[in-house]
């Protein structure tokens, strides 16, 4: 179970001869990505960013090669999955987690291609026409009312029929009482500005003590709030339950889970409304597949998280296309240099708030290296917990 098996009659689609990755530098965080060929010619490609840590996931999903890849069936997803965590034995975790993503993300695509058809109609076909999404980062800029309402404005003139944003600055635990109202502000605002149509989306980054995540919460429930994100650390899982108690308003949380079994506790806790798993993060389409099922069984709604490239937004159109349970997609697409979409053929673009279904087979994108040669990764890192990160500065 946990070696290779090269005896067994492959499918058409070859084996997995070749095992590359890639890393794209912006000017918010560098993008990486692996790339699988078969000895038939085929390729598929996955993400596999961290936000800070690009060289150690490319490390580890060049060395699963010889491990665990090479020679391997592309469409034996379920044992390479397993192969990969069980027999590597890293058991979750955010490297891991990642690897084992995009690894998953390249399978599908292999398959896909081979086959003819988008990714989707390999998990379940489409439960909808198109891809509810919001906007996220588009608030870069002074932290005031001013800015943030001038800001939304112009998301909702793209089309979005929500938004997310983070209002706290640099604030962990409990805030001052001259930071709590700013926040407070800012949040007012922009609902002032956008109207009462529009939903507003609310992220904690995991900051608050429980009493803090209480006083704002009951500041802003009159502002018809969608979700309050996070707003707890998760070394306090057992404490989510007890804020949902007192507000009306959804809690939602999940992006630092990295397969079912870590989600096990946050279900088994009752933590949240609606759980955020990321497609490139937990497990890939294998693994969120069942997370969304568990949800479906605890009457929850999976709206994913995505911090990721433009490649993470259009591979999570096909999971959200055959997730039943779905409710929105995250997206920060609109934050990225255009050469990012060069470098990436084949992403479907954000129109009036929502993704068309994809049409290409496979995941629908290739890689132009030419375009990652031209633009090496930076490795710098921006500090959640510094003054001025909303501005999304590196450093």
């Amino acid at each position: 179970m946990f070696t290779v098996n090269k005896t067994r009659k492959a499918t058409g689609a070859g084996r997995i001869s070749k095992v590359e990755t890639l890393t794209l530098g912006t000017a918010w965080r560098d993008f990486s990505y692996v790339r699988l060929t078969t000895d038939e010619g085929l390729t598929g490609v996955g993400e596999i960013t961290h936000p800070f840590r690009p060289q150690e996931t490319c490390a580890l999903a060049r060395n699963m090669a010889d491990r665990h890849l090479l020679g391997a069936d592309p469409f034996d997803t379920e044992e390479i999955w397993l192969r990969m965590y069980q027999g590597d034995y890293f058991r979750g975790g955010d490297t891991g987690g990642i690897v084992l993503s995009g690894i998953d993300h390249a399978l599908l695509d292999i398959q896909g291609k081979f086959l003819g058809v988008p990714a989707y109609r390999l998990i379940g076909g489409a439960c909808r026409d198109k891809v509810r999404v919001y906007a996220n980062g588009w608030y870069t800029g002074p932290r005031t009312p001013e800015s943030f309402a001038e800001k939304a404005i112009g998301v909702v003139e793209q089309g979005y029929s929500a938004l997310k944003f983070d209002p706290f600055g640099p604030g962990m635990g409990e805030l001052e009482r001259a930071e709590r109202n700013l926040a407070i502000e800012i949040i007012a605002a922009v609902r002032d500005a956008i109207g009462p149509e529009i939903d507003i989306f609310i992220e904690g980054h995991a900051r608050f003590s429980l009493h803090e995540a209480n006083r704002i919460i009951r500041a802003i429930e009159p502002l018809d709030i969608g979700w309050f994100e996070e707003p707890l650390p998760w070394t306090h899982i057992e404490l989510y339950r007890e804020l949902r108690t007192l507000t009306s308003i959804p809690i939602s949380g999940g992006e630092h889970f990295h397969n079912r079994f870590e989600y096990k506790r946050l279900f088994d806790t009752g933590a949240v409304d609606i759980i955020q798993p990321d497609l490139c993060m937990a497990g890939g389409f294998t693994e969120i597949r069942k997370i969304a099922a568990q949800a479906d069984t605890h009457a929850m709604v999976v709206a994913p998280h995505n911090s990721n490239s433009p490649f993470c937004t259009t591979a999570s159109a096909h999971l959200c296309a055959a997730t039943t349970n779905f409710k929105i997609l995250e997206t920060f697409d609109s934050l990225l240099e255009p050469y990012v979409f060069d470098a990436l053929k084949g992403t479907i673009p954000v129109v009036d708030g929502y993704l068309a279904l994809p049409e290409a087979p496979g995941i629908g994108i290739e890689l132009c290296d030419e375009v990652f040669d031209e633009h090496p990764p930076t490795y710098k890192f921006w500090n959640l917990f510094e003054a001025g990160w909303e501005a999304r500065e590196r450093k």
